[in-house]
């Protein structure tokens, strides 16, 4: 299966390395996983991935609230409708539910069929998870 894996760390930093150990896991189950900067990249590549994976950051500690970048990625990709995706989020505050439910809204609001979401704790933790998909 092809995978867009969009990074949306919280600043312009660069691919963290727990959304490469993520592709990592993913590519060891047989999958082609590609990872994009949300920061850098625009969207219209998405529509020809059949999986659709976030992997963001929340940008305050308290609200949950995206990175901008996370909807401009997003809104550039047309033809998003019925994709299924996963929403993955790591784990910086008290307030990780909100910031997830913020992340999986922004996804379904552009058409993707959002199937699973976890939190990422670690880039080990990150590669775990990279191997579940599929299973």
């Amino acid at each position: 299966m092809r995978i867009a894996i969009i990074s949306v760390p919280a600043k312009r930093t660069g691919i963290p390395d727990y959304v490469t150990a993520l592709a990592k896991g993913m590519e060891s189950m047989g999958h082609r996983a590609d990872v994009i900067d949300a920061w850098t990249e625009d969207g219209f590549r998405l529509p020809g991935y059949e999986y659709i994976v976030a992997v963001a950051e929340s940008v305050s500690l308290f609200g949950g609230k995206m990175p901008e970048a996370l909807s401009k990625i997003l809104s550039g990709g047309s033809g998003l409708v019925g994709k299924k995706g996963a929403a993955f989020l790591r784990k910086t505050g008290p307030f990780t539910g909100k910031a997830m439910a913020n992340l999986m809204r922004a996804m379904e609001h552009e058409g993707v069929v959002v199937n699973w979401s976890d939190i990422i704790l670690s880039a080990p933790h990150a590669e775990i998870l990279g191997k579940r998909i599929g299973a």
